[in-house]
């Protein structure tokens, strides 16, 4: 169907923030979509079917990500896209033609999420740096994984996208993952210890929630990350997520890491009105403080409706469940020093297309800049999550 009719040209909103110290700047930028559905009935047998244009928009995006590195001088980092699977084909050829030279051959982490209103790019996060080193890609083989950049004492670490689907079943592939993870750190200098927030996006997770927990913990447990005392342990913020990566690995993981300052990581195992998730057998920190390019940084967990004695909150009511969740993650944040202003990017989980809806429209105004995605939560009656980045003092350009 040809653009004019029936279509409006995609409407792109796009949050950046830059944060700058002597030794680096960091951008965080999170760009979604929208656009005037097309006509629901075809005129003609010859146009039903697909009735819009492939990943219609998709280049718009990633061209004003591109324009704004530009202006900021700025390289990528990390890069995070949620987008339809049948269009990631164009979604990332059209990420290439807008791109040119700010494509160092690192892949950016594909998300593979049903499409919404925006189109089939539900949105795209970009974590960039301007000064230190020049970001360098980091390989297993001949695998590129991710990126390293040095600012000041350290080395900075983001995997993207990493998985082992040829290894088995998901916690196969998940301690198949973990250890590549921590193949990649050492090739930087680092090692499980250095990581200070992961992403893990598992395929169909209510089948096999509990084996994923189990195949993580046994990994901290032989690394000595997690021991007899979860109150001692040092276990990244992370989230736990039903969307998975385009390919369809059971496990797929993303990671920040800080090699050399260790010692300077802060693991808040209870924060907000949370207590340790160690305490239903799920092996993560509720949030992470670390040093980061051009400063302090903190890290809010996935976070959902569960109350201190790790119940589920509100169960049945999404709207309850909502504003449980964003208020456990605003006093999560607020115990590792932050405001609502200093969260730079956030990522929201809807478990159904009402849900997504329902928060749309009652929270519009939401102040963290945030991506919307469907996604299943990780227990069958938890309906919402959300979780945060956030750099203290940074601006918006």
């Amino acid at each position: 169907m040809p653009r004019g009719a029936g279509w409006r040209r995609t409407t792109i909103s796009i949050a950046a923030l830059m944060r700058e110290s002597p030794d680096a700047a960091e951008i965080f930028i999170t760009a979604r979509t929208s656009q005037l559905r097309p006509p629901k009935r075809a005129s003609s047998p010859a146009k039903a079917g697909r009735t819009r244009p492939p990943a219609d928009g998709a280049q718009e995006v990633f061209e004003a990500v591109a324009d704004l590195l530009g202006a900021c001088g700025a390289r990528l980092f990390q890069e995070r896209i949620f987008a339809a699977e049948p269009d990631l084909g164009a979604v990332l050829s059209g990420r290439a033609d807008a791109y040119g030279d700010l494509d160092d051959g690192a892949p950016p982490c594909v998300l593979s999420v049903p499409e919404g209103p925006g189109g089939p790019v539900a949105g795209v996060q970009v974590h960039a740096v301007r000064g230190g080193t020049a970001p360098a890609v980091l390989r297993l083989g001949d695998e590129a994984c991710g990126r390293s950049v040095r600012a000041g004492n350290y080395n900075y670490v983001a995997l993207s996208g990493l998985s082992a689907l040829e290894a088995g079943d998901g916690p196969t592939q998940t301690r198949a993952v973990f250890r590549k993870a921590e193949a990649a750190l050492r090739e930087a200098g680092g090692n499980i210890f250095s990581v200070v927030r992961t992403w893990l996006w598992l395929r169909d997770i209510a089948s096999w929630y509990a084996r994923f927990n189990r195949a993580r913990s046994e990994f901290f447990r032989e690394r000595g990350i997690l021991g007899p005392d979860p109150a001692l342990a040092r276990l990244p913020a992370s989230t736990g997520i039903g969307v998975r990566l385009a390919g369809g690995a059971w496990c797929g993981m993303d990671a920040l890491a800080v090699v050399g300052g260790e010692a300077a990581i802060e693991y808040f195992g209870a924060a907000g009105r949370q207590q340790s998730a160690c305490n239903y057998g799920s092996a993560f920190s509720r949030a992470a403080r670390a040093p980061a390019p051009s400063g302090p940084a903190a890290y809010v967990s996935g976070t959902a409706a569960i109350d201190p004695a790790g119940e589920t909150q509100h169960a049945g009511d999404a709207r309850g469940q909502i504003a449980a969740t964003l208020e456990n993650a605003a006093a999560a944040l607020a115990d590792v020093g932050c405001r609502d202003s200093d969260v730079v990017q956030a990522i929201v989980y809807a478990k159904t297309t009402d849900v997504l809806a329902l928060f749309q429209k009652e929270w519009p105004d939401l102040a963290w800049p945030h991506i919307a995605v469907l996604g299943d939560i990780c227990r069958e009656d938890l309906l919402f999550e959300i979780e945060m980045t956030a750099a203290c003092g940074a601006r918006r350009l």
